[in-house]
């Protein structure tokens, strides 16, 4: 089985409070000499205002809790984390699902389904007609017998599943992810497949989701899909449908790592240093709304993990109703050079 280290939260590190991370995110101290004020390069290539369009996206992050407790986590999520969605919040994402007509909800964690109301929660979506997106971890699956059926629920549901899978080698899997993560991986990908997961005949949809071991950009989205595909399917008989690559972001425990490691202005320098104007239009705060297992609105998942709140008097999902949904000014901060750089990077894959 997987084994998981701890969280920045248990380990009582000071890269534990967001407001440490933001401050060390907003010393331009350490950068070799680009500029390091976002909002400055948006304005250089004309791109502010940068404000929302319709949102399509709900993504609610049902808690911090994970059976894993991977190296590069922004969630800094892992077994000790206890924080959890409440049932009340969980209902006023269902009433905004319906007030705001979004078309996809994107469920996300820690490890969402240890959620006790996942099930009933991934129901209700089903029943309204929304797509319904899981960010499985995969080993989940096989963590624990209660979880074992998950594939089958998820296929007769249709839910599309969403799986990180760092690599498709087992040392670089397990480096980021813990000992034992890449054979559980493989024996959970194994079942969804079973289950008629990545079968192009079935429609059931299986994503995987790929991100650096280190300080670096992802290489190309489509060259790298093509070699997960072959390796993938030649070694372990598995098929998926798309890869998504996404850059790490310099939050939380993989900035931990960029700090203890020396490279933190390195890579800092190279985020900025390849800010891509093109990817701006397509980055995903500005069709998503973002919500806390507290229920306070973001407008993204990484804003979330750093408390940064949408602008705007709405700042929680109860009040989604009166929520200003186009045109609201998106909240950013040095980070944000993460989904800007390269190829650019979303949930959902690279932009440009």
């Amino acid at each position: 089985m997987a084994q998981a280290t701890t969280s920045l939260r248990r380990r009582r590190s000071e890269l534990a409070d967001p407001g440490v991370q933001l401050t060390v995110l907003n010393t331009p101290s350490v950068f070799s000499g680009k500029t390091a004020d976002f909002v400055g390069t948006l304005r250089t290539h004309g791109l502010l205002p940068l404000v929302t369009t319709r949102i399509d996206v709900l993504q609610v992050n049902l808690g911090k809790m994970c059976n894993q407790a991977c190296t590069h986590c922004h969630v800094d999520a892992g077994p000790d984390r206890i924080e959890m969605m409440s049932a009340e919040v969980l209902n006023s994402c269902l009433q905004a699902v319906d007030t705001l007509s979004v078309r996809t909800v994107d469920i996300t964690g820690g490890a969402p389904e240890m959620h006790p109301d996942f099930r009933w929660f991934v129901d209700e979506l089903v029943g309204r007609g929304v797509d319904v997106m899981v960010r499985c971890n995969l080993t989940i699956i096989v963590a624990n017998p209660k979880y074992h059926d998950l594939p089958t629920f998820y296929a007769e549901r249709r839910v599309h599943v969403v799986s990180s899978l760092p690599c498709y080698t087992e040392e670089n899997v397990d480096r980021q992810r813990g000992a034992g993560a890449f054979e559980d991986s493989i024996a959970a990908l194994k079942l969804l497949n079973t289950a008629g997961y990545g079968d192009p005949s079935t429609g059931l949809k299986l994503d995987l989701v790929y991100n650096p071991g280190g300080a670096s950009l992802p290489g190309p989205q489509s060259a790298l899909r093509a070699d997960y595909a072959r390796i993938l399917h030649e070694e372990h008989g598995i098929i998926f449908n798309d890869l998504h690559c996404m850059t790490n972001l310099p939050i939380a425990r993989f900035l931990e790592d960029l700090i203890q490691s020396g490279r933190y202005a390195e890579y800092m320098d190279l985020l900025v240093g390849t800010f891509n104007a093109a990817s701006v239009d397509r980055l995903m705060c500005r069709n998503t709304l973002s919500v806390g297992w507290d229920g306070m609105l973001h407008d993204c998942d990484f804003n979330q993990m750093l408390e940064l709140t949408v602008s705007g008097p709405t700042r929680h999902i109860r009040d989604a109703a009166s929520l200003l949904t186009e045109g609201r000014p998106i909240v950013t901060a040095q980070h944000c050079y993460g989904c800007t750089a390269g190829a650019g990077s979303s949930c959902g894959g690279q932009l440009a």
